[in-house]
């Protein structure tokens, strides 16, 4: 199943979400009103490759608890992406077992050459 993880109060998640095609088969997963799971998050790992690899660096909370100054490990990324969802970079789309992480301009193009829509 293709499936979006998205933070519904994030402007650019709206914005990246509008400009998909209203039929488009997709499950819509609200980071903050349904917290992801860590068997979500093994799924999400199994296909980045690395827990860092869906950890935003850009997030508030990332400043505010100082991390950029410790040396974090991969169980330490996949602790703090379970305990709060703003460490997730987001959106996430999983498009037939393919990851597509992050707001980034060439990975929506990428998304949207894998649907088809470019």
């Amino acid at each position: 199943m293709n499936k979006i993880y998205y933070l519904a109060s994030c402007d650019t998640c709206r914005k990246i979400i509008k400009a998909l095609p209203k039929d488009l088969d997709l499950a819509y997963h609200d980071i903050k009103q349904n917290p992801i799971t860590e068997a979500d998050l093994e799924q999400l790992y199994q296909l980045a490759g690395s827990y860092e690899a869906l950890f935003s660096k850009k997030a508030v909370l990332y400043k505010t608890l100082n991390l950029k100054d410790k040396s974090l490990t991969e169980a330490d990324y996949k602790k703090y992406l379970l305990e709060h969802y703003t460490f997730l970079s987001r959106p996430v789309f999983v498009i037939e077992d393919q990851i597509f992480i992050g707001n980034t301009q060439p990975n929506i193009l990428k998304l949207h050459k894998k649907l088809g829509l470019v």
